[in-house]
């Protein structure tokens, strides 16, 4: 459970809660397809699958939280949405490929007090498997070598893998730069009821929780825009 939570956590952090946050009262005469967020009696739910217009269908939804975090989570960014309206953003999306330059224009957009050893590349790990891949087609089709510590340390700065990025971001900065503020109040409800658990013959946990990801120096941060 605290696995789960962490990744889940981990998501919300750098990619915030946008959908939750734009949740409006669930209609019977609206369609809904899977993603979508709504309030009812009390709740935000998210479907799971699509739901024609009619009546409220509890197997289609999974609760994600109270109504009353809506009004919360549309003010409470993620660490992209932050960097992305006030770090130092590299576009490179209408490039078909990667290249060497991209992080060192990266970094170079970032003052020089930061640039201090403590800077670490946030990628995807699917993404620095890609880097990994460019890296080894340049060395096969134009031959030459590539020093060992470029595939993980691009411009000399160590490589962090993170599962929660998409892979067309990738995050320059001090990973203690992102800081993340949390309630002393954590509720922790379980059930073994419902249709689920008996059905699975499973315990289900949901913890209660508030947040806020913040960035102590946002000049201190760089994102590259990626295809």
């Amino acid at each position: 459970m605290t696995a789960q939570l962490g990744v889940d956590l981990e998501d919300l952090y750098l990619n915030g809660n946008e959908g939750a946050g734009t949740a409006k009262a669930f209609s019977t005469t609206e369609t809904y397809k899977a993603g979508d967020t709504v309030t009812y009696n009390g709740s935000v739910y998210e479907f799971q699958k699509a739901h024609a217009a009619g009546a409220w269908n509890d197997s289609d939804v999974r609760e994600i939280g109270e109504a009353g975090d809506v009004d919360f989570l549309k003010i409470n960014d993620g660490w992209l949405k932050q960097i992305g309206n006030g770090g130092h953003v590299l576009d490179v999306s209408t490039q078909s490929d990667m290249s060497l330059d991209m992080f060192y224009k990266a970094l170079g957009s970032i003052p020089n007090k930061y640039n201090n050893g403590k800077l670490r590349w946030l990628m995807s790990p699917k993404r620095a498997q890609e880097w990994e891949l460019f890296l080894l087609n340049k060395v096969v089709n134009a031959g030459g070598a590539v020093p060992e510590s470029v595939y993980s340390s691009p411009a000399r700065i160590p490589t962090v893998e993170c599962p929660s990025l998409s892979d067309d971001r990738i995050l320059l900065t001090d990973p203690k730069n992102l800081i993340v503020v949390n309630t002393y109040d954590v509720k922790i409800r379980k059930t073994t009821e419902g249709k689920e658990a008996i059905m699975q013959d499973k315990r289900f946990y949901v913890t209660h929780l508030d947040y806020d990801p913040i960035i102590e120096e946002l000049d201190a941060t760089a994102m590259i825009k990626l295809k």
